[in-house]
C-alpha cells in the first residue's frame, strides 16, 4: 500500500484540525517515542526468547552428562 502526495497532503490537513498547529509537534514526538519504545521491547523478546532456547539447550546438554550420556561411559 502506497501513499500518494494527494493523500499524505489529506492527511496533514486532518492531523492540523485534529490537534491544532501549537500541539502537533508534542504529538509527533510522543507517537516516535511510543514507535520507539515498542521496537525496543519486541527486540527484547526476541533476545530473551534466543536466550531462553540457548539456556535449555545447555540444560538438556548437562542433563544428559549428569546421566552419563553423551560422556561415552556406559553403565548398566
Amino acid at each position: 500500500m502506497h501513499l500518494g502526495a494527494g493523500e499524505i497532503a489529506l492527511l496533514i490537513v486532518l492531523a492540523l484540525v485534529l490537534f491544532g498547529a501549537k500541539r502537533l509537534p508534542q504529538v509527533g514526538r510522543a507517537a516516535g517515542e511510543a514507535i520507539r519504545e515498542f521496537k525496543s521491547a519486541f527486540n527484547g523478546v526476541g533476545k530473551l526468547k534466543d536466550d531462553i532456547e540457548t539456556d535449555g539447550a545447555r540444560a538438556t546438554d548437562a542433563g544428559k552428562q549428569a546421566d552419563g550420556e553423551g560422556t561415552g561411559n556406559k553403565t548398566g
